[in-house]
Protein backbone atom coordinates (compact mmCIF):
# COMPACT_ATOMS: atom_id res chain seq x y z
CA UNK A 1 0.00 0.00 0.00
CA UNK A 2 1.06 3.33 0.13
CA UNK A 3 1.72 6.37 2.07
CA UNK A 4 -1.63 7.78 1.22
CA UNK A 5 -4.23 4.76 1.35
CA UNK A 6 -2.20 4.03 4.92
CA UNK A 7 -3.20 7.48 5.64
CA UNK A 8 -6.62 7.20 4.49
CA UNK A 9 -7.03 4.30 6.28
CA UNK A 10 -5.75 5.19 9.70
CA UNK A 11 -8.13 8.50 9.06
CA UNK A 12 -11.53 6.29 8.79
CA UNK A 13 -10.53 4.68 12.34
CA UNK A 14 -10.53 8.06 13.99
CA UNK A 15 -13.57 9.94 15.69
CA UNK A 16 -14.61 13.64 15.06
CA UNK A 17 -13.19 14.86 18.10
CA UNK A 18 -9.61 13.32 17.43
CA UNK A 19 -9.72 14.53 14.02
CA UNK A 20 -10.30 17.44 15.11
CA UNK A 21 -7.46 17.46 17.51
CA UNK A 22 -4.87 16.25 14.28
CA UNK A 23 -6.28 18.83 11.99
CA UNK A 24 -5.09 21.73 15.06
CA UNK A 25 -1.79 19.71 15.62
CA UNK A 26 -1.17 19.54 11.84
CA UNK A 27 -1.97 23.34 11.50
CA UNK A 28 0.13 24.32 14.19
CA UNK A 29 3.23 21.61 13.03
CA UNK A 30 2.76 23.82 9.27
CA UNK A 31 2.57 27.03 10.78
CA UNK A 32 6.33 26.34 12.65
CA UNK A 33 7.59 24.84 9.95
CA UNK A 34 6.60 27.75 7.26
CA UNK A 35 8.13 29.95 9.93
CA UNK A 36 11.28 27.99 9.89
CA UNK A 37 11.27 28.00 6.40
CA UNK A 38 10.94 31.97 5.82
CA UNK A 39 14.20 32.22 8.29
CA UNK A 40 16.15 29.50 6.71
CA UNK A 41 15.86 27.41 3.43
CA UNK A 42 14.22 24.15 4.19
CA UNK A 43 16.36 21.23 3.39
CA UNK A 44 12.72 19.37 1.58
CA UNK A 45 10.12 22.09 1.08
CA UNK A 46 8.45 19.67 -0.44
CA UNK A 47 7.57 19.34 2.89
CA UNK A 48 5.61 21.94 3.15
CA UNK A 49 3.34 20.72 0.13
CA UNK A 50 2.61 17.23 1.74
CA UNK A 51 1.73 18.33 5.54
CA UNK A 52 -0.95 21.10 3.60
CA UNK A 53 -2.34 18.15 1.63
CA UNK A 54 -2.52 15.78 4.72
CA UNK A 55 -4.42 18.64 6.36
CA UNK A 56 -6.99 18.81 3.58
CA UNK A 57 -7.42 14.95 3.32
CA UNK A 58 -8.34 15.55 7.22
CA UNK A 59 -11.12 17.93 7.08
CA UNK A 60 -12.38 16.43 4.58
CA UNK A 61 -12.85 13.41 6.54
CA UNK A 62 -13.82 14.96 9.23
CA UNK A 63 -16.41 16.47 6.92
CA UNK A 64 -17.81 13.23 5.74
CA UNK A 65 -18.31 11.64 9.11
CA UNK A 66 -20.51 15.17 10.19
CA UNK A 67 -22.66 14.38 6.68
CA UNK A 68 -22.76 11.14 7.82
CA UNK A 69 -21.09 9.40 4.85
Amino acid sequence: MSKIADFSASIKSLSADELKAKITEDELRLKKVSFAHSISPLENPVSMRLLRRDIARLKTALRKKELGF
